[in-house]
């Protein structure tokens, strides 16, 4: 192991060291953006050459995410690395981390890339954070689907890799339902969860650095439209002040039990009686957590620089109520049109609060996300209203 050994007790990356992002999305652009606004420079890994992030780094290495000449260049170049979503081969995290501070590390990302370990971790981790997830089981073969409890249905039948977005899972009322998902994903190996009676969802974005030390934002409440999330809005007019702090303990108690560096995004349910169950995680920087960019004294992206260049967290404070709208493709494209238009920004920059967020895509497609714009203001209905003038010259439905 070289010098770039993954020990805590290696000095800060002060800037204007190399950071690298295994992955070329819009969440590596911002991550890109913050790092160079603190004044580092950025690399990127990623198999495409028109990618999002690859147009504001300093550098781009065209190579997949298991290239082994890629990763080695990615390393040389950089003094830590981390990653923007949670695909990415935990084997070529581990490779990394031979020659580079990593994170997350690979543990961390595999827990969270399989929902099977995924929901084992957060059970085994009860006893600390206070929660548990849906009642499910696992769905390899046809036989398991004759095991299935009458209390496991209705249910939503999940991919245990590879999901997101509300893809790859499909809801189920009967073994017979069950059968034929299983059959149309491939039979796959899935997780079967209990479907409960949902009031609305939440998430909790925290950040752990190497000293162990912990911050936690704001709770954000998120509203999904056809398994996307559509908006989020901090703070959660719905969210009690107990159930925000047993949802803030609990993801600071996974946070630790993972013995994670980064930024980790978990999201819990909240049911029709109040209590609190939790759902899934994202080792990285997550959509709900966009707000903080307009909202809060150091942005999601900045405390991932902070936190893979052992730096001290940043200050979570929230200044302003926000409410975050994703833009899909579906904007640029006029009812009963197929012809694409850009959407009427000047429009929505006139409403105060605006802050508009574009990720250089330039092929929009109906459900791909473009965009968000963040609306901050005095008071959380202002914010409110004016997400709701935006969505109205849009053409979505608020």
């Amino acid at each position: 192991m070289n010098s770039k050994s993954t020990s805590p007790l290696l000095p800060a990356a002060n800037p204007p060291a190399w950071l690298g992002v295994m992955g070329g999305g819009q969440l590596g652009r911002m991550f890109a953006q913050a790092a160079q606004g603190m004044g580092y420079q950025v690399a990127v890994l990623e198999p495409s050459e028109a990618c999002p992030a690859g147009q504001v780094a300093q550098r781009l290495i065209n190579a997949g995410y298991s290239d082994a000449a890629g990763l080695d260049a990615l390393a040389a170049q950089c003094l830590a690395v981390t990653t923007e979503f949670e695909n990415v081969p935990a084997d070529s995290l581990s490779r990394l981390a031979g020659h580079v501070f990593v994170a997350p590390n690979a543990h961390g990302v595999s827990v969270a890339q399989d929902r099977i370990a995924e929901k084992r971790f957060f059970v085994d981790c009860a006893a600390k954070s206070g929660v548990l997830p849906a009642p499910h089981m696992v769905i390899a073969t046809q036989h398991d689907i004759d095991r299935i409890v009458d209390d496991l249905l209705p249910g939503i039948l999940k991919t245990v890799r590879m999901g997101y977005d509300g893809k790859g899972q499909f809801r189920v009322r009967t073994r017979d339902e069950v059968r034929a998902a299983f059959a149309e994903m491939g039979e796959v190996t899935c997780l079967l969860e209990k479907m409960l009676p949902l009031a609305y969802e939440v998430s909790v974005l925290t950040a752990r650095g190497v000293d162990g030390q912990s911050v936690v934002y704001p709770i954000a409440e998120n509203v999904h439209r056809d398994g996307v999330l559509f908006t989020t809005t901090v703070p959660g007019p719905n969210v009690s002040d107990d159930c925000a702090a047993k949802a803030q303990r609990a993801a600071q108690a996974m946070v630790a039990e993972l013995g994670y560096v980064g930024v980790l995004c978990i999201e819990f349910f909240v049911l029709d009686d109040g209590s609190l169950v939790v759902n899934e995680m994202a080792p990285r920087p997550h959509n709900s957590g966009h707000y903080t960019m307009d909202a809060c004294a150091t942005s999601q992206f900045a405390q991932q620089v902070r936190a893979m260049a052992r730096l001290p967290l940043g200050d979570v404070r929230q200044h302003s109520p926000a409410v975050m709208l994703n833009i899909l493709g579906d904007a640029w494209f006029a009812a009963g049109s197929d012809v694409a238009c850009e959407p009427a920004w000047d429009q929505v920059l006139a409403l105060p609060g605006a802050c508009l967020h574009l990720y250089g895509k330039d092929d929009p497609r109906p459900g791909r996300k473009m965009g968000h714009l963040t609306f901050i203001a005095a008071s959380l209905p202002q914010a409110q209203q004016r997400l709701h003038d935006a969505c109205l010259i849009l053409g979505i439905v608020p």
